[in-house]
């Protein structure tokens, strides 16, 4: 299965890079994922062919509603998920970016299994390194942040530890 994934990102990831799909994935991948996602009880997801994806689930950081967002992550190799807020390299901050600075208490399910997080936006200090780790998985994702015109908002997802067991967001 490596080898396949690993040649579709290759095929995939420049298309990725241009403005035909950042005008139209934004429209058509959220509902495809959620037709997935029903039909397979959140067991798949189209978004993981490419890189390891999870469901992030966040309280709304004005409405107070939960929301849920399918996001890339990056496992930092420490138990934890980094999540990008590029937004298609749109010019303003995801939604789910908000809610996470408002409520940074939130849960993710990654291949079906839901864990609780806290979320961190990662500091200046940090932003170059996690940068180099996230392009390692998905080369060249870092140029949806200079083409938003933006500092795009990183975050760490830390699994919150439960009495019984500890949790650990799965390596890709």
């Amino acid at each position: 299965m490596p080898i396949v994934r690993d040649t579709v990102r290759t095929v995939v990831a420049p298309l990725t890079r241009t403005r035909l799909f950042r005008r139209w994935a934004p429209t058509l991948l959220p509902p495809l994922e959620r037709i997935i996602a029903r039909a397979t009880g959140g067991r798949v997801q189209v978004s993981a062919l490419l890189v390891p994806s999870l469901v992030l689930h966040t309280t709304g950081a004005r409405s107070g509603l939960p929301r849920e967002t399918v996001l890339m992550y990056c496992p930092d190799g420490h138990g934890r998920a980094i999540v990008a807020g590029s937004n298609f390299a749109r010019g303003r901050h995801p939604a789910w970016t908000s809610n996470l600075l408002a409520h940074p208490d939130a849960a993710i399910d990654v291949r079906g299994r839901r864990m609780p997080v806290h979320a961190t936006l990662i500091g200046d200090d940090e932003r170059d390194a996690v940068w180099a780790r996230i392009e390692r998985q998905w080369p060249g994702y870092r140029g949806y942040e200079r083409e938003s015109g933006r500092v795009v908002r990183l975050f760490r997802l830390q699994p919150v530890r439960r009495p019984a067991a500890t949790a650990a967001v799965p390596d890709a």
